[in-house]
């Protein structure tokens, strides 16, 4: 059988399998979230949790906006600017300020912590802790940074990037696999690098010869060559990862190569098949089949859908009833926007149904104090969107 026939074949199959999921439209539709706002390439929607309600967007080149969660705001503030130490290019576009999240007791501590392409070296990626000035609560202090990691990585794609902290207080790292295409490192199973894996550190200790300390119960300390700070692995490039912030799920979108796109579940250990398997399929010459140890997406879509999955967030806003306990995701390169329903207990997907939109290539997703969700793009200067009852 040619490999267009197989792949015809997996599309039915998965077709037939997803055969009971509701996908019927639903009732919202999107909106600009601050139509007077345009940042540049704004890649992180997030907040500080310090009870302020602000809003803080990171452009990928690496200015961090601030400004008041008000759909008539007029402009923005500089956070914080460290473009100087960036790099980024429109051609090489996976790389420049990646990742941005707020210490979980910000408030206490004024620290945040970004992930970034840096001067230091060519292709070469940094997660640095910084700290705002103790004069400003809308200024991080300039002379600040401590740098906890350093990543060179072997081609300019798949460089993941996305910062969260887990319910557990922990800093969870996205990483892709190094980059090019059909994992030529064979790092996606290879537990002696960090690339293709989540990592998760403790920033609140120091370990020797280290700025941060690994948790005691990461999945991977006692196995001989294993990098101690995985927490799971087996994973392209993911974008991005969240957190439920009700239950604590921690949910990531991995972005495929030849022919699927897909959304799991990320647990301890987990090892999610890259790149012996894309989503539930069997890849390249070493591809496998379903097996103990490896760890299936709960929704995958092929690319006939879909090129380039765009991870989101769990719903858990007020303004939008119909939203609530959905995951929010999307495809670049469609512009399409779902809503997915899991159903935790019967360990599948209930409804994936599509959301209204302008088919806009879809950048991040993020959310602010009170639970409502944002989206970015690029067209236009650099816009905000969010969710709206369609009446």
């Amino acid at each position: 059988m040619s490999r267009l026939a197989l792949s015809l074949v997996f599309v039915l199959l998965a077709a037939t399998a997803q055969a009971e999921v509701d996908t019927k439209a639903i009732d919202v539709k999107v909106e600009p979230a601050f139509p007077n706002l345009r940042i540049d390439r704004p890649i992180v929607v997030t907040h500080a949790n310090d009870k302020s309600n602000r809003v803080f967007v990171a452009g990928q080149r690496g200015k961090i906006h601030v400004f008041a969660n008000d759909q008539d705001v007029k402009k923005t503030k500089i956070f914080i600017d460290i473009s100087d130490r960036v790099v980024y290019k429109d051609r090489e576009n996976e790389e420049g300020l990646l990742g941005f999240a707020f210490h979980p007791r910000y408030s206490e501590t004024g620290e945040f912590f970004v992930y970034y392409t840096s001067t230091v070296a060519p292709h070469t990626s940094v997660v640095s802790r910084f700290r705002v000035s103790k004069d400003d609560p809308n200024k991080a202090d300039p002379n600040f940074e401590e740098e906890l990691l350093r990543l060179k990585q072997p081609f300019w794609n798949h460089n993941g990037g996305t910062l969260a902290f887990g319910h557990d207080g922990y800093l969870y790292i996205g990483l892709g696999d190094g980059g090019k295409a059909d994992d030529p490192l064979q790092a996606g199973q290879d537990l002696s690098n960090w690339f293709g894996a989540i990592l998760r550190i403790d920033v609140d200790r120091k370990q020797k010869g280290k700025n941060y300390a690994i948790p005691k119960d990461n999945p991977f300390i006692k196995r001989k060559g294993a990098k101690p700070e995985i927490y799971a692995y087996g994973v392209r490039n993911i974008w991005r990862l969240s957190f439920d912030r009700e239950t604590g799920v921690c949910w990531a979108g991995d972005v495929g190569q030849n022919l699927w796109e897909e959304i799991n579940i990320i647990v301890k250990g987990g090892n999610y098949g890259w790149s012996v398997r894309e989503a539930k399929h069997p890849f390249g010459k070493k591809g496998s089949g379903p097996r103990p140890g490896l760890i299936d997406p709960i929704w995958e879509y092929n690319h006939n859908v879909g090129k380039s999955i765009t991870g989101g967030v769990v719903y858990r806003g007020k303004r939008i009833p119909q939203l609530v306990g959905h995951y929010i995701y999307a495809d670049y390169v469609s512009g399409k926007i779902w809503a997915l329903h899991y159903d935790m207990k019967a360990r599948k997907v209930t409804a994936n149904r599509e959301i209204k939109s302008e088919m806009l290539p879809v950048i991040t997703f993020g959310e602010d104090e009170q639970g409502e969700v944002y989206f970015t793009t690029s067209l236009s200067g650099g816009r905000l969107y969010r969710f709206a009852q369609d009446k």
